[in-house]
């Protein structure tokens, strides 16, 4: 599992996904500046869709599994 996170971190990475975490980043940094404590949950969490490659950071699916077909009958 240790090996199939690392891979997970360190490859695949996107400008969708490098953009999420930067997001992120500046979501939780700003929000410690304001003291606005709530927002750093929201913050970390953008953050570490963008770290972890889950939820719209990753493309709708990690790994593309989730191809749709045309589903239209002629």
């Amino acid at each position: 599992m240790i090996y199939t996170m690392k891979n997970r971190i360190l490859t695949g990475w996107t400008w969708m996904r490098a953009l999420y975490l930067i997001i992120g980043v500046v979501m939780v940094v700003q929000s410690i500046i304001d003291r606005q404590w709530l927002f750093v949950l929201f913050g970390a969490y953008v953050a570490s869709m963008g770290i972890f490659a889950f939820g719209c950071a990753s493309g709708s699916c990690f790994g593309g599994h989730c191809e749709v077909g045309d589903e239209r009958k002629s």
